[in-house]
């Protein structure tokens, strides 16, 4: 049995893509953490996330966690929507990095990894800023946006795994596949 220890719709949507039969089961760990490094974070998270599930269900369980930072900064969920402003004036005009950590376990062993995607914003004016805070599409999102909605009008380039960028990379599923898993 395969599960994905995640509530994230864009998560499991992407895994459908490529593994047809799995379970989902959010994990009910606390998502605070106090580490300052971003890859370090995210896999801190990932490991939480697949551990707390393991320990409940069993078989073979995917944790992941996404991060944005810029200069080492870790930028969470906006708390509100003044938050999600400042978060997207931050990230105007600059490259930040978006960081997926992810915990596989399977047959009680940890397969654990961190993908890195470099991503630089246009130049935003604060007028587009509080039109897409308005859309309500930035608040659960790490660093206050979506690659995947209108948030992708704001990219000019990524270096990396767009799937990374939405949540959940590649890597992950070429993982499973090296660990059995029929894929496609």
């Amino acid at each position: 049995m395969l599960v994905l220890a995640s509530a994230s719709p864009r998560r499991r949507e992407i895994l459908g893509r490529f593994i047809r039969e799995f379970e989902v089961v959010p994990s009910e760990v606390d998502e605070h953490c106090s580490l300052d490094d971003p890859r370090e974070y995210a896999l801190e998270l990932a490991r939480r996330k697949a551990r707390d599930v393991y320990s409940r269900v069993g078989g073979t369980v995917i944790g992941a966690d996404t991060v944005v930072s810029i200069n080492g900064q870790i930028l969470g969920k906006p708390k509100d929507e003044g938050h999600a402003f400042r978060m997207l004036r931050l990230l105007s005009g600059r490259v930040h990095q978006v960081t997926t950590g992810y915990c596989i376990i399977h047959g009680g062993k940890e397969h654990c990894g961190a993908v890195v995607t470099d991503v630089k914003f246009r130049e935003l004016d604060d007028e587009v800023i509080r039109a897409y805070v308005a859309t309500g599409e930035p608040m659960d999102k790490a660093g206050a946006y979506g690659i995947q909605g209108k948030g992708g009008l704001f990219v000019e380039w990524i270096r990396g795994d767009y799937y990374n960028v939405v949540g959940f990379p590649l890597e992950i599923v070429w993982k499973l596949r090296e660990l059995g898993f029929r894929v496609l």
